[in-house]
């Protein structure tokens, strides 16, 4: 399944709703908003018109970092780095139903300590090179066989394509994150059906 990660750098302005909203039609139906900048009254202007558009297509909202903004949108969650605040902290302000994501880099050990304190997903990466994250720490497709064991849901994130993301999907991923080779394809809304017609082998 497709989560898609918005980048305010080549989704800018209203490129953002348009874009996001192709790939809604595409079938993506988790999206998460990043944008680092400080501009609180756009960032506000966007979670709520981006709220807006995933409830037309029955699609979960996601908001990097920032749990303010996720209460203050009625977001369907939020995803907490390893420096952010506590997911106890983000349980408390958002409620039981709100989806609480982490990041754990390569370490199995933060995913199951993020599970314990109530994560409802945990995110590995990057498997790949990645524009958007290129110093990140490299994780080995090992760790799938190690993350098989987590019930919750496994987020592979980092340089996804559509050439490489089917390696991952096999490997044991539940939700591929995709920023760059959604957002800077020709045909948005075609990209993400690829992404998402892509499924575990059974072999």
């Amino acid at each position: 399944m497709l989560y898609a990660i918005t980048d305010s750098t080549l989704l800018p302005e209203t490129r953002l709703f348009d874009g996001v909203e192709a790939a809604l039609k595409g079938g993506c139906r988790w999206v998460q908003y990043r944008d680092k900048s400080s501009d609180t009254r756009q960032r506000l202007y966007d979670a709520r018109e981006l709220n807006r558009i995933c409830q037309l297509y029955d699609a979960r909202l996601i908001i990097n970092d920032d749990i303010a903004l996720a209460l203050a949108v009625s977001a369907s969650g939020v995803h907490l780095g390893q420096g952010d605040a506590s997911i106890e902290y983000a349980r408390s302000v958002l409620g039981a139903s709100a989806i609480i994501g982490k990041t754990c880099h390569d370490q199995l050990h933060l995913a199951q300590q993020a599970i314990e304190q109530g994560a409802d997903y945990v995110a590995f990466g990057r498997f790949f090179p990645s524009q958007t994250k290129p110093n990140a720490q490299v994780a080995s497709m090992d760790l799938w066989q190690e993350a098989s064991q987590l019930a919750n849901t496994t987020v592979a994130i980092g340089g996804i394509t559509q050439e490489n993301a089917q390696t991952v999907v096999d490997a044991g991923a539940s939700l591929i994150a995709v920023c760059n080779a959604l957002w800077c394809a020709n045909n948005i809304e075609q990209a993400a059906r690829q992404f998402c017609s892509m499924t575990r082998s059974s072999t």
